[in-house]
This record gives C-alpha cells, structure tokens and sequence, in this order.
C-alpha cells in the first residue's frame, strides 16, 4: 500500500512542474530572484565544496536564523566539515549570505521529485541532514535513508491545524517519520503530535531560537538608529508585520494617547516594503524610509523599515515590540528575539506557530496580549507612559529567554549519540 502512495505522491509532483515553474515565474516579477538557480530546483547544482559535508535545511528567513547557534556548534564539533545550507526561498538564501558569508555553502533544496532528490543526495551526500522545523518530504526521506545519511528532524514544531493535514496523508506521513533517525521536538505538545503521526525516537530538546544571540554589531547600530529616530520621542516597534496586518497597526497608531510616538515598522517581507510605503502615502501617514538613514523630522510618524538583517537593531532602539503574524490568523512570529534584548512585547492571539513560547513569556510577565488594534493602542500607550512598567517587562524579557536555553547542546548530543559512522 504505501508503495502505491509514493507512487500517487511522485506522479502528483511530476504533474504539478508546470505550475511550479510559473509560480516561479510570477512570483519573480515582483521578486526577481526567483528565477534565479532554477536548475538547482530539478537537482543541478554547482561543483561540490571538498571534503566531508553537514547539510542543514532552513526553508527562509526565520529557520536560517533560528540555526545560528547550531551551525556554531557544528562547527565546534566538526571542524574538517564544510556546512552546506538548502532554502526554499529566496529571502532565506539572501538571509544565510548575511549571516554565515562564503562559510557555509548554499543552493535550493530540490523539488521532491525522485529523480531530483536523487541527484541532490548522490552530489553532496552529506554524513547526515538537519531539517529545520516542519520539513517531511516523502520522496527525500526514503532516498536518504536508502543512502545511507541520517536525517534528523530538529528543532521540530507541529501545531494542531498542521498535524490535521498530515494525517489527512496516513501511511505516507507515517513512512516518511520512520525515515528519520530521530526526532527533537521543541515542547512536549509537539513531540505528541509527532509521535501519533508515527514518529520514533522523538526527544523534547526545547527550541533553538533561545540560543541565538544578538550580534554584537546590532548594540551599536542599535544605537546609531536610536540618535536617527529621536533620543526624545517614545519608540515602538511592529515587527515582522505581514500582509493586511499594516493597515490594523496603523489603525492602533491613530488611537496611541502620545502623539509624538514614533512607530517603526518593519514588514517581514522585503518585495512588500514598497506596497507597505503606498499604504503610508495613501492614508496620508509623513514617514521616512530607514533605508534613507537620515535624522527623523518631527513631523514623521512612520518609520518604514525597509532594511534586511537590522531587527535586533531595531529592537534595541526601541522602547517595546510588536510583534507581527499574529493580529491575523498567521500563526506569530518569532517574540524570542525581541525578548532576549530586553524588549517589553506586544502579540496577538494568533500565536499557533509560538504558541508554548507566547505563554510561557506572557506568564514570566515578558510579554502581553492584544487582541485588536484598540488594544493594541491601549496597550502600546500604558507602557509608553509607564516607564516602571517597561521596565519589569524587560526584566523578565531577559530572564525568560536566559531560562529556556540549552537547546542546541541537547540537539548535538542526540546527533552525536545516534547518527551512524561513516564507513
């Protein structure tokens, strides 16, 4: 039977090319990277780098973050090995370039189709693979474990809405889980609905994105953004915003009591900053670009921030966080960064994709939820003028993300205790 379901599986794929090629296509018109590497999508690739390779997978920007400290920790532990990155997108691709340089090397993960896993696996055939998240390829895991290289799912999340589609897939889901090594789950609800889906070997190893630490350079340029936006005027931030939630936050900014507050806002996605800036010019909002770097006018209520890799900076310049994906049913963003600078958050209800991570930061007093963009302004006004408020919330910040660390230590001793030798 599940014979006859990778076969489905990889006819689908096959039929599907055609639509992936033009979204390809169509989604480059407004980001043009898309169209770049695509032989790499079909499993062609550059020369290889020499010598042995670890292989992490982080689909776009907030796995290739969240690796940060594992990559470092690999690096430790495998000093002879190259690291090979494979993205999805290409703000993940743009966004490992930013971090790690030429050294790691980077190219699309293939398509699921045979063929292409095929040639990816026998061209690097890394010792082992680190899928970031929630990465189940049916066709990928069953060729590597054919191979001989050990895939490890780690820093593992399944919410229930996901772990729903999944079973929707039966035996397939559950043969592509049994692929795998092991498992390292962030929390105990996801090592749950990993293991009804079939999973073996799974361990709750904590999330990895209370390892990452903010870049020295990001204290300084925070600075440096602080003395642009005003050392006077109150500073929020809305961060990682997403498509539809702009226009609720500017609604929240209407209702914030102080009017010289300066709200800094930052869309997750770099192709929609310039829609973002028509939104601002459209409802009549004076704002300026960050990418202009010049002093904010007093006249300035938005500072559109249309930079890549500056959010721990702008974290630092500001006096308390919003943090976008959550006004809207998007599942959240990520609130740890903001946290691990000391930043009081704000967030929404819908925090699916954080969810262990929200309440517990809500119950250390790190962060508050905000159900509307009235709320959002209530809120944003009472912890402007509360600088004791702020205060304790930053506090906490610190001390709730300094509580949950250790994740990436967990994850290399699994890797280390269960991944096979090489021959």
């Amino acid at each position: 039977m599940i014979r006859l379901w990778r076969a489905l599986y990889s006819i689908a794929l096959h039929l599907l090319v055609p639509a992936a090629l033009l979204h390809l296509w169509w989604r480059g018109r407004r980001q043009p990277a898309y169209r770049e590497h695509i032989g790499e999508r079909f499993g062609r690739y550059p020369p290889r780098p020499s010598g042995p390779i670890v292989w992490i997978h982080a689909v776009s920007v907030g796995e290739t973050r969240a690796a940060q400290p594992l990559v470092k920790a690999l690096r430790r532990e495998f000093p002879d090995h190259r690291i090979l990155f494979t993205h999805t997108t290409p703000t993940g691709r743009e966004t490992g370039t930013q971090l790690y340089g030429d050294d790691v090397a980077r190219v699309y993960l293939p398509y699921d189709l045979p063929g292409a896993v095929e040639r990816f696996l026998d061209w690097y055939h890394p010792e082992f693979g680190l899928l970031m998240e929630t990465e189940l390829w049916p066709n990928l895991a069953r060729t590597a474990r054919r191979r001989g290289i050990a895939l490890y799912l780690v820093n593992a999340r399944m919410s229930e809405k996901s772990a729903r589609g999944y079973a929707r897939l039966g035996a397939l889901t559950r043969d592509t889980l049994r692929q795998l090594v092991a498992v390292a789950a962030q929390t105990h609800a996801d090592a749950q609905r990993l293991t009804h889906l079939g999973a073996r070997d799974v361990v709750v190893t904590g999330s990895l994105k209370f390892d990452v630490s903010p870049p020295e350079s990001s204290a300084e340029l925070g600075e440096r953004l602080r003395s642009l936006f005003s050392a006077e005027r109150p500073v929020w931030i809305a961060a990682s915003t997403r498509e539809g939630e702009e226009a609720l936050v500017l609604d929240a900014l209407e209702r914030v009591t102080d009017a010289h507050a300066l709200l800094v806002l930052v869309p997750r996605h770099p192709q929609r900053f310039d829609e973002v800036a028509s939104l601002l010019t459209a409802r009549g909002i004076a704002f300026q670009r960050r990418s202009a770097n010049e002093p904010v006018r007093s006249d300035t209520r938005v500072v559109l921030g249309d930079s890549m890799g500056e959010l721990f900076a702008y974290y630092r310049a500001g006096d308390l966080a919003f943090i976008g994906g959550s006004l809207l049913p998007l599942g959240g963003q990520n609130l740890i960064e903001a946290c691990a600078v000391g930043v009081p958050v704000l967030i929404g209800t819908h925090t699916f994709n954080f969810a262990e991570a929200t309440r517990l930061a809500v119950r250390a007093g790190a962060a508050r939820i905000v159900g509307s963009p009235a709320d959002l302004a209530t809120a944003v006004s009472e912890l402007l003028g509360d600088d004791y408020a702020r205060q304790r919330m930053a506090r906490a910040a610190l001390q709730f993300t300094q509580e949950h660390q250790g994740a990436t230590a967990r994850v290399i001793t699994l890797v280390t205790q269960t991944r096979p030798r090489p021959r």
